[in-house]
């Protein structure tokens, strides 16, 4: 029997400092209406594919749940299988949770959430849509820069605006600005990346004056005005002359917040701790830059999504993070952000020579390799298979096998009876490794034969077949949320909610209770 925890014993270890991750087990729709606020959106049927990345360490406390689906029990048995040691289930779900502490709807909420208080506690400068507009209209010495990834950016961007990644502002700004004169705008589709953006070169001193575009490209839309497209202007990457500047900035900072700087010795007791420590190391640098080298066992987490997202990449709350740069400035500003969202996070000195290899904890298993897996060639001379594609619902409407039904990981096993057909049903997903690890649910759920697509549906395309886009729904396709600040087709009500819910998250912080956020003042700036 896989032991139970309690949401006042789950919140102690956040309130305290303690280590644990808290996966939401259901798929992303449901976890986007209501979850805790570090929690973590695992479904199920993916535990073996994401898991790892996000929680490195075998022994780290893992708590899951779900809102009564009976999805929690059955991922704590797999993440068991993987080799955790410390698995527990809440006790009573997410509704248990819900008596003692706030839930939150969306994703990313933590780092959303310390956005705003940002705003509230540093009065961080913006200006409406309209104001925006006017200063572009009639004012030249004015640059626009979005703080968003690129490929957001090229979706769709406010006009004469540039690309400039949160985690490469200051890095890059002064290639942009290099006159104090000109006016700076920092936008993105909401609140968040602006807002950290725009307080981001407050805090490191450029002289420019600096605003963040109210509410972003939401704002631009619910004010009428047009949004270019498939744009691709992008600020330079800095000078010798812009890099000294920012990297004597982003030390200054960097120091003020209490950054600490460590080197090869810190680093490898770190990692001769990781076994009871959970490390993270990670590379804030553009992900190209990564590509072309990069320390080993940092991986790439751009700075700007890394503040954004940081569930993304940092499963368990109290760990300890190590960001590594090579210009002393992007790992400094984005370390800045962490701490002050609570993370022990520290920076690799530049210049510092590491070893190639290094000792690693323990890692989950690796799933054995598939059975019974069918070749593209085997699959297209069956008659009687029902092929079932596990991809997330946007990807199998981008492209399946032909025939393909979509059913959602976590109700697989429940769904699988709904399949037309007595024949063999055939699992895929994009690259087979989803298909795999639900294998055995899938078997134990139907007397029918269950089999595997070898290399999923990727294979089937490299085997020159085509995909089509014909949609077969076996499942309620709630496995993605639907973002109201992603695309051009978002509904006008969807984005003032989104504005208004991301405008109360201050009070719901406060009424929580256990975020552990601190939001570092000026250098001698006087507290109310």
């Amino acid at each position: 029997m896989t032991r139970t925890i309690t949401a006042r014993e789950l919140r102690a270890h956040w309130a305290e400092g303690r280590e644990i991750a808290l996966l939401d087990v259901r798929e992303e729709g449901p976890f986007a209406e209501a979850h805790p606020l570090f929690a973590l959106s695992v479904p199920v049927s993916e535990i073996e594919t994401s898991l790892p990345a996000l929680v490195p360490r075998l022994s780290a406390p893992i708590v899951v749940y779900d809102a009564g689906e009976g999805y929690a029990a059955r991922a704590a048995r797999r993440i068991t299988a993987l080799g955790y040691r410390d698995v527990a289930v809440l006790e009573g779900g997410l509704q248990a949770y819900a008596r003692i502490g706030e839930v939150y709807r969306d994703v990313n909420v933590p780092s959303k959430a310390f956005g705003e208080l940002v705003e509230a506690i540093r009065h961080t400068p913006s200006l409406p849509a309209a104001e925006i507009r006017r200063i572009l209209d009639e004012e030249t010495d004015v640059v626009v820069v979005d703080a968003r990834r690129f490929e957001e950016f090229s979706t769709m961007s406010i006009p004469g605006g540039r690309s400039l990644p949160g985690g490469e502002l200051v890095y890059r700004i002064r290639e942009a600005a290099p006159s104090p004169d000109t006016l700076v705008v920092v936008n993105c589709a909401g609140r968040t990346r602006s807002i950290i953006g725009t307080q981001s070169l407050v805090n490191a001193g450029l002289p420019n004056r600096v605003v963040a575009l109210r509410n972003g490209t939401i704002g631009w839309t619910l004010e009428g005005f047009s949004l270019a497209t498939r744009r691709t202007e992008q600020v330079a990457p800095p000078s010798e002359e812009t890099r000294a500047w920012a990297r004597e900035r982003a030390a200054a900072w960097a120091t003020h917040v209490g950054v600490t700087v460590i080197g090869a010795e810190d680093l490898a007791r770190f990692r001769a701790e990781a076994e009871t420590r959970t490390l993270y190391t990670l590379d804030v640098r553009d992900p190209a830059e990564h590509a072309i080298g990069h320390p080993a066992g940092f991986a790439s987490a751009p700075g700007g999504q890394l503040v954004q997202a940081t569930d993304e990449w940092l499963g368990v709350r109290g760990a300890r993070v190590v960001l590594y740069d090579d210009d002393g400035v992007r790992a400094r500003m984005a370390a800045s952000w962490l701490v002050q969202m609570g993370w022990d996070a520290s920076v690799l000195a530049e210049g510092v020579a590491l070893p190639d290899a290094f000792p690693v904890p323990a890692s989950p298993r690796v799933l054995p390799p598939a059975e019974a897996a069918l070749t593209p060639d085997d699959l297209a001379g069956l008659t009687d298979a029902t092929i079932v594609d596990l991809a997330r619902s946007p990807a199998y409407r981008r492209g399946h096998v032909p025939g393909a039904w979509h059913v959602s990981g976590p109700a697989l096993a429940r769904d699988l009876a709904a399949l037309p057909g007595d024949g063999p049903i055939v699992l895929t997903s994009p690259d087979g490794r989803v298909a795999a690890a639900n294998l055995m649910d899938a078997r134990r759920a139907t007397t029918r034969p269950v089999l595997l697509l070898a290399g999923g549906t990727r294979a089937w395309t490299e085997s020159g077949r085509p995909l089509v886009t014909d949609g077969r729904f076996v499942s309620e396709p709630i496995d993605v949320y639907k973002r109201p600040y992603e695309g051009t087709d978002n509904a006008r009500a969807a984005m003032q909610g989104y504005i208004d819910w991301e405008l109360q998250l201050v009070a719901q912080l406060a009424n929580d209770g256990i975020a552990r956020f601190h939001v570092a003042r000026a250098p001698d700036a006087p507290r109310a």
